[in-house]
């Protein structure tokens, strides 16, 4: 069985990865001229650990856990709407590790031949036959495969292809992220501070940084003028708790990133045919969970277990479609509604929210992340299906 991937990503890669491991024989094709990441940290939660296990990769990316921490939420002053340990999270829930996109890409990466990532090749269609797909590039070549997996992202080509355009929806906020250098960790609290209308967010990462991450209530598509965007996180943040205002120093101007957030609609199909859509291009979602890249990774174990267990395309596709749309949708769904009340703007309403959470019983909240984040996607049976990558 032949199977095209097209995006690079985290998800394209995994499903790379997942494929290989089952026998298929399965290229990858990127439209970037080389594999590089430009996002800032990536949380990988338990759910997520378990997939890249089942793969054989989670071995260094766990020595990269957050043990040892306070967690929670806190208001601007510093005080706390909820507390917690973050030992006794990873004892409730599992290991949870953090390190930087650019980091997992290359683990990623390195676990696939060379020969079967082709780069600098963007996807310009894909024409269905009854023998199998033929994948249009952009460089005039034509590609012949059995299955094509669409990790092509948010705006994925392939998805307007099979459905037209989705709805790609504006959150109603932006967001900035950095990695800083910045061993001075005695305050450090591993989570979140809600404002009016804004957040910042503090995770520490190994080798004395930290990922850190702002957002503000905006229209979308706005920028900050040229060379100052320190200058107006400094200015969002002013009097916020320490070491926020030290954290927004430490970065280098040119280092910060700034996007808009946005989602996708809940779609109803992620498979037509002997195409399927992964990770974004099947169900982007907002980082307020942190599972869109845990979310890639869930799917391409499940894929490849489909395929390997049906040995056929479309009732293959069809059983992945199954899985993982119904989980797929929820963790958006929920994504979503915590940035929108994670993002009230109107004061009185957040000292509203912030008092209920304070009064909700730990053990809710603890159940809530077990469902969504603790989920083992996999049966042991499954599982064992990747136990010899070389068999077919």
């Amino acid at each position: 069985m032949r199977i095209a991937v097209v995006g690079g990503g985290i998800g394209g890669l995994a499903a790379a990865i997942a494929l290989s491991r089952i026998g298929v024989d399965v290229h990858l094709y990127e439209q970037a001229p080389e594999l590089t990441e430009v996002g800032a940290g990536i949380t990988l939660a338990p759910n997520a650990l378990d997939a890249l296990d089942v793969l054989g990769l989670a071995g260094e990316i766990r020595t990269h856990s957050i043990a040892g921490l306070q967690a929670g939420v806190r208001k601007p002053s510093g005080g706390f709407v909820i507390s917690m340990s973050a030992d006794d999270l990873a004892g409730q829930i599992g290991t949870v590790a953090v390190m930087h996109r650019a980091e997992l890409l290359a683990v990623l990466a390195s676990a696939i031949e060379p020969a079967r990532l082709h780069l600098g090749c963007a996807c310009a269609g894909f024409e269905s036959g009854p023998s199998g797909i033929t994948l249009k590039l952009n460089t005039g070549e034509t590609i012949q495969a059995d299955g094509l997996i669409a990790a092509d992202g948010l705006r994925s080509t392939v998805r307007a292809q099979m459905f037209g355009n989705a709805d790609v929806r504006y959150a109603g906020y932006t967001a900035w992220r950095a990695v800083v250098d910045f061993p001075e960790r005695r305050d450090l609290v591993l989570g979140e501070t809600w404002g009016p209308g804004r957040r910042f967010g503090i995770v520490p990462m190994s080798d004395g940084r930290v990922y850190w991450f702002a957002t503000k209530n905006a229209p979308p598509e706005q920028r900050d003028p040229p060379g100052r965007t320190k200058e107006t996180l400094a200015n969002l943040f002013r009097g916020w708790h320490s070491p926020v205002e030290a954290l927004i120093a430490a970065a280098r101007e040119d280092s910060i990133l700034r996007n808009d957030i946005y989602d996708l609609a809940p779609l109803t199909q992620f498979a037509q045919g002997r195409v399927a859509l992964l990770g974004d291009a099947a169900h982007a979602m907002t980082p307020n969970l942190g599972q869109g890249a845990c979310q890639a990774i869930e799917d391409a174990v499940v894929l490849a277990v489909c395929l390997k267990k049906a040995g056929h395309m479309e009732p293959a596709l069809l059983e992945y479609e199954r899985r993982r749309l119904p989980r797929t949708r929820q963790i958006l769904i929920r994504s979503r509604q915590f940035g929108g009340i994670a993002q009230i703007q109107n004061p009185a309403l957040c000292w509203l929210r912030d008092s209920a959470l304070r009064l909700a019983p730990h053990s809710t909240t603890t159940r809530e992340a077990q469902a969504l984040l603790g989920v083992e996607v996999l049966t042991p049976a499954e599982k064992a299906l990747f136990a010899s990558p070389g068999e077919s």
